[in-house]
């Protein structure tokens, strides 16, 4: 995939018509992504979907995973792009571990449960609306910390192995995806640093920090380029390959 311009049309690559589809649309990224989407014009509907919306969603919840495909499916409009904006960090008194001294396994529980088991989730009920025919992309966001190959400062423990087990499952949905959906693609994706409640206490000087806004429009340029041959595939928001 070449990098991506960051003006790039995020609906062009898709057939017209169709659902557009954002769970975690309550957070920053997820919200700028919703509105970016709804100003595409080229999906016939845009749905957010969050634990605050209504009906609410909880991707922990295998039942409320499944209400949700249900009420997708039922629209009759093919599902050609969902997009899981979710993640856990830190929160209800806990913090990113520095060393294996901090590692909690309530807080290591939480972090697999939001990043990974829930995300595996949505696939399980969301992959098989994909349609068969014409491009759809089911991509999540994942985080650079998760790249095993790219950890040289270590800590973070939790989320680093959320993360990258959110990259093998990813990965392995990409595999069974292609045998009955070959324009199908599952891809992570990066979206950098940016400027919301997860990552914000941790931007550190020289860091380059995105505005919700700009880190949607860099992820939908990534997602507009994103051909069958990049599923399974890890990005980062300027459209490059993140090692494993």
């Amino acid at each position: 995939m070449e990098n991506p311009e960051i003006s790039a049309d995020a609906g062009a690559s898709f057939p017209e018509g169709g659902l557009a589809l954002v769970i975690g649309a309550g957070g920053g990224i997820g919200a700028a992504l919703t509105e970016r989407l709804r100003g595409v014009g080229r999906f016939a509907r845009v749905i957010a979907l969050s634990r605050r919306a209504d009906p609410a969603l909880d991707i922990t919840s295998q039942d409320s995973a499944a209400a949700a495909a249900a009420r997708i499916a039922a629209s009759g409009m093919p599902l050609r792009l969902a997009i899981i904006a979710t993640g856990f960090l830190h929160g209800g008194g806990a913090s990113p571990e520095k060393s294996w001294r901090d590692i909690d396994p309530a807080h290591m529980a939480r972090a697999f449960a939001v990043n990974a088991i829930g995300p595996a989730l949505l696939m399980k009920y969301f992959l098989p609306l994909l349609p068969r025919d014409g491009k759809s992309v089911f991509a999540a966001l994942s985080a650079r910390v998760g790249s095993i190959g790219d950890n040289r400062l270590g800590g973070w423990h939790s989320y680093r192995a959320s993360k990258a087990a959110l990259n093998q499952l990813i990965r392995t949905a990409a595999v069974e995806l292609a045998r009955t959906r070959p324009a199908a693609i599952c891809a992570a994706l990066h979206p950098g640093t940016v400027a919301t409640s997860l990552s914000q206490p941790f931007a550190r000087t020289g860091l380059e920090v995105q505005t919700p806004d700009a880190a949607a429009e860099r992820l939908l340029a990534v997602i507009a380029r994103l051909e069958p041959k990049d599923s399974g595939g890890f990005f980062d928001h300027r459209g490059a390959s993140v090692p494993w």
